[in-house]
């Protein structure tokens, strides 16, 4: 719970929107080379207290500690501090400095340059994909009914499936727009499985967990509802 370089706005920051009451964790104070901070989470607010090292021993508050170490086991058998505002904090969770946090990063998979007197909508019907999926699924083959893994691609209407990841050719390139549906399906003895049916030809898919599954078959279904919105629209604009 040592972060070392971490300035006091990053400290409340982190204790305040990830830790909870009791949350505290230790870094170097940006007032002086010998002196750190506690800084610890409250209720609803973060309090920063000083230890000091002195070269030879740490001070805090009225204790003084040989080592590290002993000032360590203080914290851990005497973990209230009361400040001289007369707030009462006990120090129960520390706050590690490695942390497994979710990114909050998107992938870019479009970026369009804006060009003269053009517009939002301008850019939009002629920008890649957004719908795009990429992943092993595990497919049934087509006369032996063996499963091997494949690397499936989804871009724009096509389904494209390869040996692996590496291989540049795909094996099929599926026209999604001659796919009439997309379902879980529970006739294999596979679990995760899905199929997208065709009208030569029903292919059928496992995903390594369920989750996994549900979203393929979101994504295709997504892209069949706007094949048929297309579609439609193209009909309705031919016929007036």
């Amino acid at each position: 719970w040592y972060h070392d370089n971490l300035t006091r706005h990053a400290a409340e920051a982190l204790l305040l929107s990830n830790g909870q009451d009791g949350s505290y964790l230790l870094r170097k104070s940006n007032e002086r080379e010998d002196l750190y901070s506690l800084s610890v989470r409250g209720k609803d607010s973060v309090k920063h207290f000083h230890i000091e090292h002195t070269g030879t021993s740490f001070k805090f508050g009225f204790n003084e500690f040989s080592s590290l170490k002993e000032l360590v086991m203080h914290f851990a058998n005497q973990p209230l501090i009361g400040s001289e505002t007369g707030t009462l904090i006990v120090l129960k969770h520390p706050y590690p400095r490695q942390v497994e946090e979710p990114s909050i990063y998107e992938s870019v998979r479009v970026h369009t340059a804006m060009q003269t007197g053009r517009t939002e909508s301008d850019l939009v019907p002629n920008a890649p994909s957004l719908g795009t999926k990429e992943g092993y699924l595990i497919k049934q083959g087509k006369i032996v009914k063996n499963w091997k893994t494949r690397w499936f691609t989804l871009h724009r209407n096509e389904l494209k499936y390869f040996k692996d990841q590496t291989a540049t050719e795909p094996i099929r390139a599926l026209d999604l727009t001659e796919c009439s549906a997309v379902q879980f399906d529970y006739s294999q003895e596979r679990v995760n499985c899905f199929c997208l049916v065709f009208p030569l030809r029903t292919y059928y898919l496992c995903a390594k967990t369920g989750i996994e599954a549900d979203e393929w078959i979101k994504i295709l279904r997504w892209k069949l509802s706007q094949i048929r919105k297309q579609l439609e629209e193209r009909s309705a604009t031919l016929s007036s």
